[in-house]
């Protein structure tokens, strides 16, 4: 059977096998982003169980800071560290201003190549469509050609569009999965961290920083 497969996308034509190149390309791109946000959100609630754990536990804030220093993927951590070490003292109105801009920061980290997961797989699927188009094209030529409807005349160009279809399903179903489940797991810690942003602008609004 996938010495077939092989068979059939080594004779197809050079559409129909740009069209298989183009799809490889947004599969390999899009597995290699889902291993990565897996380990990186991974490490990331790792991270921010330590730092939550640092903070309730530490009370002098250059505890805190230090205990910050390895954890540099926790986006409620790096939220810290960045406005403590912010070398100008603020007021609160102005705390929280910075506590919104290194939150968005830390959100467009969370949410950094989702798009390219959403983009795969919208298009994916027209594109094997396009490659489905371009077969069953074929095979209306070759009947043309041969001046008879036969199996063994469209066979080929039906071929070729199945693998095209089954080649964008493939890389388009895993990308939509993977970014429905990363994007909501994004918005939860988004969530997290805003919400205890409001707790380090009272921890900040008492002289801490």
């Amino acid at each position: 059977m996938q010495d077939s497969a092989i068979q059939l996308i080594l004779q197809a034509g050079l559409v129909v096998k740009g069209v298989l190149l183009i799809l490889l390309f947004f599969s390999i791109v899009s597995w290699a982003i889902i291993f990565y946000k897996q380990r990186y959100f991974s490490k990331a609630n790792k991270e921010s169980s330590q730092f939550l754990q640092a903070y309730r536990s530490r009370k002098e804030p250059n505890e805190i800071h230090q205990a910050t220093r390895s954890l540099m993927i926790s986006p409620i951590a790096n939220v810290f560290r960045s406005v403590y070490s912010d070398e100008i003292h603020k007021e609160k109105s102005e705390t929280k201003r910075v506590l919104r801009r290194y939150g968005a920061l830390e959100s467009a980290k969370l949410e950094k190549y989702l798009n390219f997961l959403a983009t795969t797989g919208t298009t994916t699927p027209f594109i094997g469509l396009f490659g489905t188009v371009w077969g069953i094209m074929n095979s209306f030529r070759s009947i043309g050609s041969a001046g008879a409807a036969s199996l063994s005349v469209v066979a080929p160009g039906i071929a070729e569009s199945l693998i095209a279809t089954a080649a964008g399903l493939a890389a388009a179903i895993p990308a939509v999965i993977a970014y429905n489940y990363y994007l909501s797991m994004a918005r939860r810690m988004i969530m997290d961290m805003e919400d205890f942003s409001e707790e380090l602008l009272d921890f900040f609004a008492k002289g801490n920083l």
